[in-house]
């Protein structure tokens, strides 16, 4: 089934609510809160929440190039509100292309219906990277599994529907189930939450899984450390996007700033060096913007074909999202190196935004994969295996 085109209310029901709800005083968006701010509900009542859930679901289906330019507005308005409200694509893409009817319609249909969200537990204080090392084990218990561990970074997990966790299984430690389970399950506990340096408004957690029961049907089909590098094409793509909004929003406070900037008897928006890096910002913005359209466009082929699943698990971490995730991390920080110089020392200080805009960009290079891991992932998988190389 094609992806739904984002419609043009819905346009402009993404950019109303960044106006309404993220568009004041930046500090009111840097702080920690101990529940989801009530934005996150704001944004539920419009209707538009994991927008990306499948129609059959009775979510709204629109792809992910689309989403591309819903994250790009939200990171506009803020990156970490941003991230709260896409980052759970990376569990439901898991659920919809591996999991059975039944658990989609049980945990995927009640996402669309309510707009709520799920969490992956991947990573381990010993197996960030190298999720070939995780400890977190799978026991099977009759018709059940059993989990312990616990995981590192998990971002929504606290107040998520459910949470897909990628275990070792005790029985075959070359087994790596991706298992879904319910957040109110006993034994899951939050031991605290990250007190991150920029994202802040978004919620990110270490979970700790205590003799966690669960149906053993609860197991997705297939290698779990195969299905997450999956789940991550969606994800990385749109951590990418974010680099787009966000380096707008530093381009549009440089030209409020060079407005009223005096600079030798002018203003600094009058200066041919000012234009220049202007004009190599705006360049940046687009090219980051193009390679992450291109980069969904392949996407949205793959998940739309006959049989997603089979193409998606033969071919595992896509290039353009990776090489997406690495250019607007790199380019997204480098605009904001420079925007932090043309504000000259008020741009090492906390009363502009573009302290927070740093901070919060800088976690693009960073999640999901640094860029040292992906630029090996690109040699790896992308570099060494082509033969006729000169």
């Amino acid at each position: 089934m094609e992806p739904q085109q984002m419609s043009v209310d819905q346009a402009k029901t993404v950019r109303r609510f960044v106006k309404e709800r993220l568009s004041g005083d930046h500090a009111q968006l840097d702080v920690l809160t101990d529940e989801p701010a009530e934005l996150y509900a704001a944004f539920r009542a419009t209707g538009l929440a994991n927008w990306w859930l499948p129609t059959e679901l009775g979510g709204r289906g629109i792809g992910l190039e689309d989403s591309v330019g819903i994250v790009d507005e939200l990171a506009y308005g803020d990156a970490g509100v941003a991230f709260t409200l896409f980052i759970s694509i990376l569990g439901t893409s898991i659920v919809q292309l591996f999991g059975t009817p039944e658990l989609q319609r049980t945990y995927l249909a009640p996402m669309a219906a309510g707009g709520t969200c799920c969490a992956t537990l991947g990573s381990e204080r010993e197996a960030g990277s190298e999720l070939g090392r995780i400890d977190t084990v799978a026991v099977r218990d009759g018709d059940e599994l059993v989990l312990t561990g616990e995981k590192f970074f998990s971002t929504n997990s606290d107040f998520a529907d459910f949470l897909i966790v990628i275990a070792r299984s005790a029985e075959d430690p070359e087994d790596y189930p991706a298992v879904l389970v319910p957040r109110a399950a006993p034994g899951v506990d939050v031991v605290k939450r990250w007190d991150v340096v920029g994202l802040r408004a978004s919620h990110t957690y270490q979970v700790r899984l205590t003799d966690v029961r669960v149906p053993a049907a609860h197991r997705l089909a297939g290698s779990g450390l195969r299905l997450l590098e999956i789940g991550l094409n969606a994800s990385r793509i749109l951590i990418a996007a974010t680099a787009i909004g966000i380096s707008r929003r530093i381009r549009d406070h440089l030209m409020t700033y060079a407005k009223q900037k005096p600079l030798r008897g002018e203003t600094l928006l009058d200066s041919p060096v000012f234009a220049q890096r202007l004009g190599q910002i705006e360049m940046q913005i687009e090219v980051m913007r193009s390679h992450c359209l291109r980069a969904a466009r392949e996407y949205d082929r793959i998940m739309t074909g006959p049989d997603a699943a089979a193409v998606f698990t033969k071919q595992g971490t896509l290039k353009n999202a990776l090489t997406a995730k690495i250019f607007c991390g790199q380019t997204g920080w480098d605009i904001a190196g420079v925007g932090s110089q043309l504000f000259g020392g008020l741009g090492y200080t906390n009363e502009l935004p573009i302290a927070k805009l740093l901070r919060d960009i800088r976690y693009v290079s960073i999640v999901e994969g640094g860029d040292e891991v992906l630029r090996d992932l690109v040699y790896s998988r992308y570099v060494i295996p082509v033969p006729r190389r000169a």
